[in-house]
């Protein structure tokens, strides 16, 4: 009994380590706009941000319970199986984190629990219509959705605001996009937080300590909304930068709309019990926002990065994730190998990220010209070369210092030197 409580502690630790990975990996999905925009100071929004995600993780548990009763035959999961999901959840967070891509931590955990899952009783633990219909396909939708929602909303604000004064109304979508990013945050905890709640009262539910069909208590729902909170408020600078300026760029009114097409989406899903993406969600608003002011644009390399990334999630953390439960399935050994080579490979990823620290002091400036530089299609390269060059440019001085031919008439200063010749 005693070996039996210590795997079970284990495996609460360690899904609140990933609630908490969860926090700083997702705080850009409500934050990032806001902070890029300057409607508020980075450390400002961060806080607010943690201060929501622990008030909305009180507000429903139905997609806790996707969780916990729906995914997988809860009846033949024991808590190493759940602590072999949540290692490949976890890494795969922190590597996506590293690289500054918003991957979605849902997925991830899904990916995870899917992966073990199998590996430990079979494809047939697995409820695929559950899998389908209240995963993958609202991971299409979510995107596509809250994309289209974004653009309109944001043309239909340039529209109404063409008349308006321009710093009055700058000023009143700042403000617009201030509470805008509340509702994000308090629609990331209700729906985020509860991934992990659900993975708890599954863990407790193999372990034998509340029954099946039992919905979070009240202690789980309080440390995964506290340990998300946390996360968030450290920020996940990378990935905010990245969601803030290496996407697109966006105005207040872009990112007001964004916002508020996000947090519909978002809402709804936790109202219908969707484990959504609140990553897929909000990047998707971020691109149709993007799309909807004239003359805004997206940066596609930085989307189609993020896209793999996307599609990479969920068998990427599955295969960690039965690996882990196959090493565990040797026993006690197996669980503290599995245990020992998470902790190193957080700390390894850890050490990495600070050869390039970004934190609040950085995280506003200007990605990398290599991250957001788009390649020039061919009739753009063919317009660039029969252009000329304006007055002043860096052509034009190349083309000033190449000597002239023989005989060659120009209109350089009657004071300046003879132009060199050929003989």
């Amino acid at each position: 009994m005693e070996n039996f409580s210590l795997i079970l502690a284990i495996v609460v630790v360690t899904a609140l380590a990933f609630d908490f990975t969860n926090g700083f990996h997702d705080t850009a999905n409500a934050m990032a706009t806001t902070i890029s925009t300057g409607a508020l100071k980075p450390k400002v929004a961060v806080a607010m941000s943690a201060v929501l995600n622990l008030v909305g993780a009180f507000l429903s548990v139905e997609v806790a319970n996707t969780i916990s009763k729906g995914l997988v035959d809860e009846t033949g999961i024991r808590p190493e199986v759940i602590f072999a999901a949540l290692v490949g959840a976890i890494l795969w967070n922190l590597v996506t984190w590293l690289v500054g891509l918003p991957s979605s931590s849902s997925h991830a955990l899904m990916g995870g629990l899917i992966g073990a899952t199998i590996a430990s009783a079979g494809m047939s633990a697995v409820h695929g219509d559950v899998l389908v219909t209240k995963v993958l396909l609202p991971a299409i939708a979510a995107p596509v959705v809250a994309g289209v929602a974004a653009m309109l909303a944001t043309r239909l604000s340039y529209t109404l605001g063409k008349k308006a004064d321009g710093k009055a109304a700058e000023k009143g979508y700042r403000a617009g996009q201030i509470a805008s990013a509340g509702l994000v945050s308090l629609a990331h905890g209700t729906n985020d937080a509860q991934k992990t709640m659900g993975i708890i009262t599954l863990a407790l539910v193999a372990g034998g300590v509340v029954a099946p069909d039992s919905d979070p208590p009240t202690w789980v729902i309080l440390s995964a909304g506290l340990a998300i909170a946390l996360g968030t408020y450290l920020g996940g600078w990378r990935i905010i930068r990245t969601m803030g300026k290496g996407l697109t760029d966006l105005q207040p009114q872009q990112g007001f709309a964004a916002q508020t097409s996000a947090a519909t989406v978002i809402l709804a899903s936790s109202h219908l019990g969707f484990s959504l993406s609140t990553t897929h969600s909000v990047s998707g608003s971020v691109m149709g926002a993007g799309l909807g002011r004239k003359g805004g644009v997206v940066r596609w390399s930085t989307a189609t990065r993020m896209f793999v990334a996307w599609g990479l999630t969920l068998p990427a953390a599955a295969l960690v994730g039965a690996l882990a439960e196959y090493v565990t399935g040797i026993g006690d050994v197996g669980t503290a190998l599995v245990a020992v080579f998470l902790i190193a490979s957080s700390a390894a990823i850890w050490k990495l990220s600070r050869r390039e620290v970004v934190d609040h002091t950085n995280v506003v400036t200007e990605p990398d010209a290599r991250e957001t530089a788009e390649p020039a299609g061919v009739v753009t390269a063919a317009i660039a070369a029969v252009t000329p060059p304006p007055a002043g440019s860096v052509a034009e001085d190349l083309t000033a210092t190449i000597p002239a031919p023989a005989g060659a008439v120009t209109t350089a200063d009657p004071a300046a030197p003879p132009a060199a010749t050929t003989v």
